[in-house]
């Protein structure tokens, strides 16, 4: 692995590391990405192979067990997803997108790392021993269907690829799972959702949990297979089926075992879960307790807000559809009670997508410009950073907050999910 930065006062900078180097085994055992050095490094005598400066050493130490190198690696490569859904998000990007975008991702590395959902369709033996030898738990699996005919109509894979064998194989050596299902109306619900469930549930509580999304269609599927949408009236059946689930598939105390994502009770326009039922938000980058989490916090900062702005201050908060009810009935209102200040809520429409398209992470700049360009939005504009990839450097159509800000006129800023933090930014930050 290539070192790409070492730390100042660290294990690293004291055997005289640098960028460049490369750590190749840790006690005789490779190391090929971050995950195995997490691993090995806990050892509390260790030998590293390195090459330094093109040449071979080996330096041996002892240290603490929850010592490290203090070194940073340059990423690993990701391993691609080996199916062509037939309802695959990336397939359905138009041209013009940061190149990350038309990327299927299916590395069980990420998946463990940062809670990115997998389908273990095309995960070999060696990959399975090494989740288990290294702890890898929890991981999170994209389902869809326990159905075998389905799930090669679904994921077009062009085998069997022998799910509930690895997921088998998982649970007997102790590794914790949660799951996942893209609902298509008409496709993968019905009789085979509430066998997903029941298959799922076998496991339970190894099996932790099994997500409910709705699938995401977007405007550019010419050439691909015709799936139907999820209506309002389609979202209310399916909030109190799996309201009626709740006695047949239990959880724990504190955690159920179904979840909904966020957008089944926006659309159907049904109360949100309480925020106790959401198992310690551990899926909240699912979709599932964003907008409570978000509300209580709120709650919980409004205590902090200022009462009052010494000169008038406006600014503008721009979002998707599906947000946009929750800003208008719950925020705004407070903000806009705070004397001289004045906020704007703008919903800004997704014509780059499709208006089937409707949370605020998937925004571009250009629909944010053109749409703001013209009104007043007072001295800032203020968006999800979810807008913006994972290093918070780009639009999924390649702008800068830089380039949004220079053609509006003003300063356009993120916020995580915190209107706190615009006021300690002072609004303009």
């Amino acid at each position: 692995m290539k070192i790409i930065h070492v730390k100042e006062n660290t294990l690293g900078e004291m055997i005289g590391l640098k960028a460049g180097d490369r750590l190749l085994k840790i006690n005789g055992k490779r190391v090929i990405d971050e995950i195995d050095y997490r691993f090995r490094i806990t050892d509390e005598s260790i030998t590293l192979d390195l090459e330094i400066d093109g040449k071979m050493d080996k330096v041996s130490i002892d240290k603490d067990y929850d010592d490290d190198l203090g070194v940073e690696f340059e990423e690993f490569k990701i391993r691609k997803c080996g199916n062509d859904c037939v309802f695959c998000f990336v397939d359905q990007n138009p041209e013009g997108m940061r190149s990350g975008m038309y990327f299927r991702d299916g590395d069980y590395r990420l998946s463990y790392l940062h809670g990115h959902y997998i389908t273990m369709t095309n995960m070999a033996q060696n990959e399975l021993n090494r989740i288990v030898e290294q702890k890898m738990s929890p991981l999170y699996i994209s389902v869809h269907t326990t159905d075998v005919e389905l799930r090669q109509k679904l994921l077009l894979y062009g085998k069997e690829d022998f799910l509930m064998d690895k997921i088998d194989f998982l649970t007997e050596n102790g590794i914790q799972l949660h799951t996942q299902v893209v609902l298509i109306p008409g496709l993968n619900d019905g009789k085979y959702l509430i066998k997903t469930m029941k298959d799922m549930y076998s496991y339970y509580p190894k099996v932790n949990s099994i997500s409910i999304v709705p699938v995401g269609l977007t405007k550019h599927r010419v050439g691909l297979p015709e799936l139907s949408t999820v209506t309002p009236e389609y979202a209310e059946k399916l909030v109190d089926y799996a309201e009626s689930l709740k006695a047949q598939f239990p959880g724990s105390e504190d955690q159920p075992f179904i979840f909904l994502s966020d957008e089944w009770y926006i659309v159907a326009k049904k109360p949100f879960r309480p925020i106790v039922e959401m198992g310690g938000l551990n899926l909240i980058e699912n979709g599932v307790g964003q907008v409570q989490s978000f509300l209580e916090d709120f709650e919980a900062e409004s205590e902090s807000f200022p009462t009052s702005f010494s000169e008038p201050t406006s600014f503008t908060i721009a979002t998707g559809h599906l947000a946009y009810g929750i800003f208008e009935k719950n925020v705004i209102p407070v903000l806009n009670n705070i004397e001289n200040l004045h906020v704007n809520l703008v919903e800004i429409k997704n014509n780059f997508y499709g208006d089937m398209v409707t949370v605020a992470g998937l925004l571009s700049g250009q629909d944010i410009v053109k749409q703001l360009k013209g009104q007043e939005i007072g001295d800032a504009v203020w968006c999800s950073h979810r807008i913006l990839n994972d290093e918070g450097t780009v639009t999924l159509d390649d702008m800068t907050l830089a380039d949004l800000s220079s053609q509006l006129g003003v300063p356009v800023n993120v916020s995580h999910d915190s209107i706190l933090e615009i006021f300690n930014r002072k609004i303009h930050g």
